[in-house]
């Protein structure tokens, strides 16, 4: 418990400038060819059930196969907010200082979305609406469901404040047809 508060501590401290033309780009969780596929259909595709928790996924790798379309359904079984999101590890990278932009900002609490669009104070517009991602309340389910049409290796992270780096990440192998 102790770590839970420490964790919810330093997410509720950190302090990240990142400059919000960033946060508007449509590269923040990657673009179609680099997450190896496209959005499909909302809930067609084979159910992949994926648990969360303080701070894991049940799985630590899923594989699929291209041309496969796969509907996962994340569901949060911890007592905080935790993202299920799947991009290459560099573009996750660069969407954890926006997930802490969108944290300082009160789009986010520990907790709970408040929002996903919100305007910044020069105008910009940052969101967390991007098909391969969703943010998933405690006790609540998310689901995306995706068509991957190319092999390859990319990440699945919960890019929430303080998360990833705790150890909340997974591979998703795509394997060829």
């Amino acid at each position: 418990m102790a770590a839970l508060t420490l964790l919810a501590a330093v997410a509720a401290t950190s302090t990240v400038l990142v400059p919000s033309s960033a946060l508007a780009s449509p590269e923040g969780h990657g673009n179609n060819a680099q997450l190896l596929g496209q959005p499909a259909a909302r809930g067609t595709g084979r159910v992949v059930r994926i648990e969360m928790t303080e701070n894991a996924y049940s799985v630590p790798r899923i594989q699929v196969r291209a041309g496969e379309t796969i509907r996962f359904v994340a569901v949060n079984r911890g007592q905080f907010l935790h993202e299920f999101s799947f991009a290459p590890a560099a573009v996750a990278a660069a969407h954890r200082p926006q997930m802490a932009q969108m944290f300082e900002h009160g789009m986010i609490t520990p907790e709970r979305v408040v929002s996903l669009t919100m305007t910044m104070p020069d105008g910009t517009r940052m969101d967390h609406t991007a098909p391969n991602t969703v943010l998933v309340e405690p006790g609540k389910t998310g689901e995306i469901s995706w068509r991957f049409t190319r092999a390859g290796t990319i990440e699945i992270a919960c890019n929430v404040p303080g998360h990833y780096e705790s150890g909340m990440a997974a591979e998703l192998v795509v394997t060829p047809r």
